[in-house]
């Protein structure tokens, strides 16, 4: 039996586990990579990667290589629930426009397929140095005093194998045996619909009335399902729900019960079409939160963690920020600079942020399943909000005494306070405009007004000490960057004299809004110290 170490041992090559690869690399971490299939996803299925995830993916200098690999459906932009395609339309979701997201981030949603994005992320994390191994099985985790034995089994070759790792990441997707392994329960409203998928060539300009769809759902006595655009031209995927309770399954669909499903769904009974393939694997859409996001040195991630109906494009997303917000927090424990005491606070800031966005994915679904779009509009958050106004109540930063306990803020109107995400605004430089979300690195980042180059340097002096990498920019008249649309302090919520500390994921994590007498040095270091060692 092969031994092997590993700094951290990530399972599943989904599109989770593949970025925390990747950006466990940008924090000087080489992690091994452990698939049970061949080869990267097939399927579609996630279809969005939404702004926020763009600047994380931006971060790691693949923002470019992801839009040049976009959809053909970039263009589209109707998400309609309809009775049949032909037919009539129930409701359109709103979207939010690209020129929208301009004032509160530099990235935009990148339209993009799953089965488009997993090979990129998969060439990216063997660029930067990880190790992947695709067809190995991981049979079972042993936690010891010093970290996790991973026992691995060779599809191909049938050889078995042990990795010791200090922390393993399972990112082995929504019926991730690591997470039944680990004994981790999940709550929520469970299975919600059993479904099928089969691709489709046909002509439906007609049936889409010049409609350009991301999606379309459809409801009807005969088929409830949804109609996804392949190549925005002949070529569709349809998702088909059905009923084992009814006594129905997935083997009862047929190449001729598929051409009568699209049919009905289309609503043209006489559709010429082409049916590709009927041997796709079940799926199920289901919404369930993982009782607890970590255990001992085992963190789970992504769907794992989380599953919500496809309805949103948050599910994507939130798993690869869930990989991002880790990642940062594995680099400075394995350096040495931050206690394990720091990993806790993954549970404690991603877990609220699931609950909120799972509950926000079913809403969406409830419409799709039948109900009005007014029954559940009082309660709808829109994209835009959900995407970059969530908040962490608790976790790894100095909270402010009276901080309102809440998951979501409105982006439009940033708090800047910590737990937040530190806001977008454009500042100008010597070398040109700048947004402020490019200014975070690998380690910490510290803004402060322009009088503040008397103390900035100290803290800078003090964070090395400690063993992370602080940079540190002033905004102002004369300062390193100014700020031609005034908005800087008052979407970081500064007065003059403040000062703001951001953690290397893009969120605040200490905050002065005033000068109280003079540099704060010192106080820089006490908000970092108590962030990296959290015992």
């Amino acid at each position: 039996m092969k031994q092997e170490n590993a700094p951290v041992v990530i399972i599943g090559g989904g599109l989770t586990g593949l970025s925390a690869a990747v950006f466990l690399a940008r924090c000087g971490v080489r992690a091994t990579l452990l698939e049970r299939h061949p080869h990267t996803s097939t399927h579609p299925k996630a279809r969005a990667i939404n702004p926020r995830t763009m600047e994380l993916f931006r971060s790691v200098g693949m923002e470019e290589r992801i839009r040049a690999g976009r959809s053909p459906i970039t263009g589209n932009t109707d998400l309609i629930h309809v009775v049949t395609l032909a037919g009539e339309e129930r409701v359109r979701m709103p979207n939010a426009s690209i020129e929208d997201i301009g004032r509160i981030s530099p990235a935009t949603w990148t339209l993009i397929d799953q089965n488009q994005l997993e090979p990129i992320l998969r060439e990216r994390a063997v660029e930067v140095g990880a190790d992947l191994r695709f067809h190995t099985r991981v049979d079972a985790l042993e936690e010891d005093a010093d970290g996790v034995v991973v026992h691995t089994t060779d599809m191909a070759t049938g050889d078995t194998g042990r990795i010791h790792a200090a922390y393993v990441i399972a990112a082995d997707g929504s019926r991730s045996p690591m997470r039944e392994h680990l004994g981790i329960g999940a709550h929520g409203r469970g299975t919600i619909t059993n479904l099928v998928s089969f691709f489709f060539e046909a002509d439906l300009e007609s049936a889409l009335k010049g409609r350009k769809i991301i999606a379309a759902y459809v409801n009807n006595p005969e088929v409830r399902g949804t109609i996804i655009p392949i190549d925005n031209d002949r070529r569709w995927v349809i998702n088909v729900s059905f009923f084992p309770e009814k006594g129905q399954s997935a083997a009862d669909f047929t190449e001729e019960r598929c051409v009568d499903l699209v049919r009905a769904a289309v609503g043209t009974s006489d559709l010429p079409l082409k049916i590709e393939s009927v041997n796709m694997p079940p799926w199920d859409i289901s919404a369930r939160v993982a009782d607890r996001f970590a255990t001992g040195r085992i963190f789970i991630a992504g769907d794992a963690a989380h599953v919500m109906p496809p309805t949103g494009a948050f599910g994507a997303s939130t798993g690869i920020q869930d990989a991002y917000n880790l990642a940062w927090k594995i680099g400075l424990v394995l350096s040495g600079a931050a206690s394990p005491g720091l990993l806790e606070s993954y549970d404690a800031e991603r877990r609220p942020v699931a609950e909120a966005t799972v509950e926000q994915a079913l809403l969406r679904f409830a419409v799709r399943e039948g109900k009005q779009f007014r029954e559940v509009a009082d309660r709808l958050l829109d994209e835009t909000t959900m995407t970059f106004g969530y908040c962490y109540p608790v976790g790894a930063f100095a909270a402010e005494a009276g901080a309102p306990d809440t998951v979501i803020e409105n982006p439009d109107q940033p708090s800047g306070r910590p737990g937040s995400r530190a806001p977008h605004v454009a500042l100008d430089s010597a070398d040109g405009p700048v947004s402020t979300i490019d200014l975070f690195g690998n380690g910490f980042t510290l803004f402060a007004g322009a009088a503040a180059r008397q103390w900035t340097g100290s803290a800078v002096a003090a964070a090395q000490r400690l063993g992370v990498e602080l940079t540190a920019h002033t905004v102002g008249s004369g300062a390193e960057f100014t700020d031609p649309t005034g908005q800087f302090s008052k979407r970081y919520g500064l007065e003059d004299g403040g000062a703001t500390l951001v953690r290397p994921d893009g969120f605040v994590c200490w905050r002065a809004t005033t000068d109280r007498n003079g540099g704060w040095a010192d106080a820089v270091t006490d908000a970092l110290r108590d962030i990296l060692d959290r015992r």
